[in-house]
């Protein structure tokens, strides 16, 4: 099975999470974009949940020609997909690709997730 869905841009890891009383919490920014990913989820169709070994290509269209580490982007998306229902834990990823695509008004985030065979 394999599942494509295009999401909005995300906000930094840096600014995804919060410290509060000593522990780390998901910020105001974080909780809105896990709402967005459901949202988009949602349109695209959700799939059933997703169980087995998984590969994702995550193809970022950035917004600006600021300078971006890409790892900081895979988190908030991964999260969001599995909190949407799209897969049980990103735990299941066993093949990760992040590709840097060309600038596109508002950014934006081509995610294609294929449950691996079985071996």
């Amino acid at each position: 099975m394999t599942y494509r869905i295009v999401l909005p841009w995300p906000p930094s890891i840096n600014r995804y999470w919060r410290a509060f009383q000593g522990r780390n919490i998901l910020s105001l920014e974080g909780r809105q974009y896990r709402q967005k990913v459901l949202a988009a989820v949602l349109v695209a169709g959700r799939p059933r949940t997703m169980t087995g070994r998984l590969a994702v290509l995550i193809e970022v269209y950035p917004p600006d020609r600021r300078r971006r580490d890409l790892s900081n982007l895979e988190k908030g998306i991964g999260d969001g997909l599995a909190k949407a229902g799209v897969y049980r834990d990103d735990e299941q990823i066993d093949n990760l690709q992040i590709v840097r695509g060309e600038l596109r008004t508002g950014g934006e985030v081509v995610v294609t997730v294929t449950e691996l065979e079985s071996k």
